[in-house]
């Protein structure tokens, strides 16, 4: 399995073999799904909260006395039948989101996600990004050389080092994000169109280290 490397002006710099381990696999579905929803119920936090009739405020006296008054008997205000009343079966935000992901479960569908994104024709690769002064011009430059669309979540690019000359130079793009490929997850690759991995010779060598 090979592929081209491109520069960062959209020329070809050269060719390398791809590991079938990370850009072969066969798409599964149903375990893609399984660790996407467990990393996305892990990064949310539960801000909805009700009051039920213990945590309302409201006089603890019942209303009207038992019987003899033809109306329909009732022990407290704080009911949740009554206006002002507690909520019954509302949202709580002690409620607990987080699902176990095992690490070979996780870097499996992260390479099946890879790998169906490559025979897509969605992963580029550049030998290397580097930007002389930190600015907007030239990060747009680079992104019509190697033709990523201006859409929306156009493409993540995926760095072995951090510089902040390139960071700084593509945050003014609210449709691109950079960071880390050690870091990089299943969800960063799925949200964007386009995967764009930078020194690919070395960087492949982190992908592969995840396997073990």
């Amino acid at each position: 399995m090979e592929t081209t490397i491109y520069n960062q002006t959209g020329k070809e710099a050269g060719k390398m073999k791809l590991p079938a381990t990370i850009f072969g696999l066969p798409w599964n579905e149903t375990l893609v799904h399984q660790v996407i929803v467990a990393m996305m119920g892990n990064a949310r936090i539960p801000w909805a909260h009700t009051k039920n009739r213990g945590e309302v405020a409201g006089t603890g006296k019942k209303p009207w006395k038992q019987k003899g008054t033809g109306r329909a008997r009732h022990g407290s205000r704080r009911s949740p039948i009554w206006v002002g009343g507690g909520i019954a079966h509302g949202p709580r935000n002690e409620r607990v989101y987080d699902r176990k992901i095992n690490k070979k479960m996780r870097a499996k569908a992260l390479f099946t996600i890879l790998s169906k994104k490559f025979k897509d024709g969605e992963v580029v690769f550049v030998d290397s990004i580097t930007l002389k002064t930190p600015k907007t011009k030239l990060a747009k430059e680079v992104l019509d050389s190697l033709k990523i669309n201006k859409k929306k979540n156009a493409a993540f690019f995926a760095f072995e080092k951090k510089d902040d000359g390139v960071i700084k130079s593509f945050r003014n793009f609210n449709n691109i994000e950079l960071g880390g490929l050690k870091d990089l997850s299943p969800l960063d690759v799925l949200k964007y169109k386009n995967l764009v991995i930078e020194n690919p010779e070395t960087s492949l060598k982190v992908l592969e280290a995840r396997i073990k």
